[in-house]
């Protein structure tokens, strides 16, 4: 990893996955919990690209917990679609870092989905918070100076609920 914040993507758009048969429900589509499988995956690529890939978790006994994961559903896909997957950096600090990821249909290009979470950089020997690298530090500012380019996804801070109970009368 350079210097050169030519190289930074925004937003970053390298994982792409195919929604495997074996993900499919009853109702012909993928099932919720898959979701969550394949943006994890999106999560892997994303930490190789900052530098907190395998290498990196293992030269220094540091690992990421998810503190907090929100998704929407937008349209449903189905086994053998091909899928692209985008993440912005939100917002980071020395042990937390807050992203978004968009899934869509590569051939087709709807959103099918997002993905926002919390994670927080842990040590292995302690169980507990602890700082990441000055690199992975450096990094994630020539990121997030690009990135803060990019509109806030509608999605981001979404509360669930159905809003105000009826009226009876």
């Amino acid at each position: 990893m350079s210097g050169n914040d030519s190289e930074i993507e925004a937003p970053f758009d390298r994982y792409r996955a195919v929604v495997r048969p074996e993900w499919i429900d009853h109702n012909g589509h993928m099932n919720m919990g898959f979701y969550l499988v394949v943006f994890d995956f999106a999560t892997d690529a994303w930490f190789r690209y900052l530098g907190l890939g395998e290498p990196h978790r293992a030269a220094q006994a540091v690992t990421t917990f998810c503190l907090e994961a929100h998704v929407t559903y937008h349209r449903e896909v189905r086994a053998g679609d091909p899928l692209r997957f985008t993440t912005q950096l939100l917002a980071w600090d020395a042990k937390r870092l807050h992203y978004f990821h968009r899934m869509y249909h590569a051939a087709d290009e709807f959103l099918a989905a997002t993905n926002e979470l919390v994670s927080l950089h842990v040590s292995e020997a302690t169980r507990r918070a602890a700082p990441m690298a000055p690199e992975i530090l450096d990094r994630l500012a020539r990121i997030q100076a690009v990135h803060d380019a990019l509109p806030r996804p509608a999605q981001v801070g979404r509360r669930m609920g159905l809003g105000s109970p009826p009226t009876t009368r």
